[in-house]
């Protein structure tokens, strides 16, 4: 049977391993939409390979030369944010919401409404409008799919077991390049060093996130939505060898994990197959040429984003959606050399002290808290 399938975000890394998954059964599925930030050339080229019914850019600027490429092709091209959102409208069996930032979040609600099923890779809907997103997922009768590799690997976890008989749950962090680094070492950290991750490729931004730990204190918020067990019982390991990709533990003692390849293709997998499996052509583990996985306690003197994350966890709120918001800017800004790496903890907890929303009841609050959030930032930053 021919499943229908759109991807927001097709030409990022996301995207990327879901495509290479769908060229592999190419005869199973059937492309709706496309989208991607400003890249009309790679977003052209997948719309033409998997003949997509519509292909969006973001970035408007974009779609004549979109539309240039796509010439003769019976695709639709467009442009622009109502662009996305029309989208991310069609009806679909399968949605990959993988749009970086917050830039994603009405795209992935549009999605929502349509009562199918979402594939959610973009975290930080999630952590700015958490609430929100989940009473549209109960109100429209859609289902809500982890792709991120410690949700997806806690959500195979909780599989056919009692969410009340849980004692806890533990992502796994990486730690990445800078684990082992001094104090002063990070102070001096470039962003060309930061975006070099040792396990995983991945974007600018998740890679900065990934060194700061913010990706991780993220991932706790995002878990508290989407595993509701309690804040107290969401924990975070460093696992450097990014093989265990989270552990569930059981009121018996029992503890289930999920280990894998360093390789998003497996979790996409399983969110494209749920509740099947689907083959992949990812290597096989092989524990004994692996020698031994280590874990250890996050150290949040160096790195304090796990600690800022689950406070703004237990305010509840709007902490969430100003933190997510005052890390956007701060990662940017760091991309760009305008503030050090250790600057961007601090900022996104100056931003925090500065600014407290009431909480948001409606997307359209979020986005004004979004917006309020970054002017906050922007003003440090004049002051950097």
């Amino acid at each position: 049977m021919t499943r229908t399938i759109s991807i927001l975000g097709a030409t990022g890394s996301i995207g990327a391993s879901t495509l290479d998954l769908i060229r592999r059964e190419r005869d199973g599925w059937r492309v709706v939409a496309l989208t991607a930030n400003g890249n009309a050339a790679d977003l052209a080229r997948l719309a033409r390979e998997f003949s997509a019914e519509v292909a969006v850019v973001a970035d408007e600027a974009n779609l004549p030369a979109l539309r240039d490429m796509l010439a003769g092709s019976g695709i639709a091209a467009a442009g622009g944010a109502s662009a996305l959102v029309e989208a991310a409208s069609r009806p679909a069996d399968i949605t990959v919401a993988a749009i970086v930032g917050c830039a994603g979040l009405a795209p992935c609600m549009a999605a929502i409404e349509q009562g199918r099923t979402v594939a959610l890779a973009n975290k930080e809907a999630l952590v700015s409008a958490g609430d929100v997103m989940l009473a549209a997922v109960a109100r429209h009768g859609a289902t809500l799919l982890p792709v991120d590799s410690e949700h997806n690997a806690i959500f195979q976890c909780l599989a056919g077991n009692d969410p009340a008989h849980v004692r806890s749950i533990t992502l796994t962090a990486s730690g990445g390049p800078f684990r082992d680094w001094s104090a002063d070492r990070l102070a001096a950290a470039t962003p060309q060093q930061a975006v070099c991750h040792p396990n995983w490729q991945m974007g600018a931004k998740i890679s900065v996130d990934s060194a700061t730990m913010f990706n991780k204190g993220l991932e706790l918020i995002e878990a508290h939505h989407l595993f509701p067990v309690g804040l107290g019982r969401l924990r975070i390991v460093v696992h450097p060898q990014s093989v265990v990709h989270s552990m569930v533990e059981y009121r018996d003692g029992s503890t289930l994990a999920q280990l894998g390849p360093s390789d998003m293709r497996v979790p996409i997998a399983s969110c494209l197959a749920w509740p099947e499996r689907m083959d992949t052509t990812c290597a096989p583990l092989d524990l004994a040429a692996l020698g031994e996985l280590t874990f250890r306690v996050p150290d949040e003197g160096r790195f304090p984003a796990t600690r800022i994350c689950r406070d703004a966890a237990q305010a509840g709120g709007a902490a969430a959606a100003v933190l997510n918001a005052a890390n956007e800017v701060a990662v940017a800004s760091f991309l760009d050399g305008k503030i050090g790496f250790t600057r961007i903890a601090a900022m996104v907890e100056e931003v925090m002290a500065r600014y407290a929303p009431a909480a948001p009841a409606a997307l359209g609050d979020v986005f004004a808290i979004d917006e309020e959030a970054r002017r906050h930032a922007r003003a440090l930053l004049e002051f950097a």
